[in-house]
């Protein structure tokens, strides 16, 4: 059991690193449906596991500059205190499963609101002229703040949304900031987040250590491998990416069952490479297009060569 949770471990670490996204929603409902796991031990060991995990990707895009400190500040203040409300909150409901439940809900229907605004970021990028790096972006502390609180209090609740939901509320905010920096930034604010919500739950003897021991046996080195992908693949990789784990999570939680969320991953994918590859010939095209000038460089030439 060690060794398919530390495998398991290993693919959830690599969406994490490559995304900023995935951990809870990905990897609590995996310990639950097929290693039979308690929900609450489920959340709590993952939290720690993530606790562990989030650093080794989140150094990787600090050295890679993928990471705006400012956001980061803003983000913590908010979702550590709320974080640890969430524990006692979710202490307090007894862990209810009809609110249980409606979270899930609206978690994953946010998540399918932000795998479409992805796209339609992405369509907006394209129709304008000059795709250059993108510039510093502003910040707004207070609505900033606010975000952090809401995903610090659903993650003390359910240990989901330490990237899914942040990152999709970035998105509506910043929606200059490119999508490495993006993955960069959700992965970094998630350290203090998890950690507290983490700690939150083993005061009250929640966590599993055997559990999170294994999961992160193959999740650090996932992680790193997913961001180091990151931080150096271009913006148009990691949002596929993105869009893809989005489309997963949110059909996880909105409970689709596994065949058909296999099937809409696999149908994902193989646009997303039907795409890469209408961009790539288009982009041979534009290169092959410059021959003309040549004619002009061959008719000097000739003008010098009779006399």
């Amino acid at each position: 059991m060690d060794l398919t949770l530390a495998l398991a471990g290993l693919g959830v670490g690599i969406v994490v690193g490559l995304t900023g996204m995935g951990g809870g929603a990905l990897m609590t409902p995996i310990l639950v449906l097929f290693f039979g796991v308690p929900p609450v031990a489920a959340v709590s060991s993952d939290l720690a596991a993530s606790a562990v995990m989030k650093p080794f990707g989140g150094f990787v895009h600090a050295r890679r500059g993928t990471v705006d400190w400012r956001l980061v500040g803003w983000l913590c203040a908010g979702s550590v205190p709320s974080a640890f409300l969430g524990v006692l909150l979710l202490r307090a409901i007894g862990d209810d499963a009809t609110v249980q439940h409606a979270i899930k809900i609206a978690l994953g229907v946010a998540l399918l609101l932000a795998a479409g605004g992805l796209l339609l970021k992405a369509w907006a990028a394209r129709r304008r002229p000059g795709g250059g790096p993108a510039s510093r972006v502003r910040v707004r502390p207070a609505p900033t703040l606010l975000l952090g609180a809401a995903g610090g209090l659903i993650v003390g609740l359910t240990s989901v949304g330490s990237g899914s939901l942040i990152i999709v509320a970035l998105l509506a905010l910043y929606p200059a900031l490119r999508a490495n920096d993006l993955v960069g930034t959700d992965l970094i604010q998630a350290v203090p987040l998890v950690a507290a919500a983490a700690l939150g739950h083993a005061l009250f003897g929640d966590l599993h250590l055997d559990i999170a021991g294994a999961v992160l046996l193959g999740s650090i080195p996932g992680v790193l491998i997913g961001a180091r992908v990151s931080s150096r693949a271009p913006a148009a990789l990691v949002r596929s990416a993105l869009v893809i784990v989005l489309l997963a999570s949110a059909l996880k939680l909105l409970d689709v069952p596994n065949e058909i969320v296999g099937v809409v991953v696999a149908a994902a994918l193989l646009l997303a490479a039907a795409v890469a590859v209408v961009r790539r010939t288009r982009r041979r095209n534009d290169v092959a297009v410059p021959t003309q000038p040549t004619n002009t460089a061959q008719s000097q030439p000739e003008r010098a060569a009779p006399r």
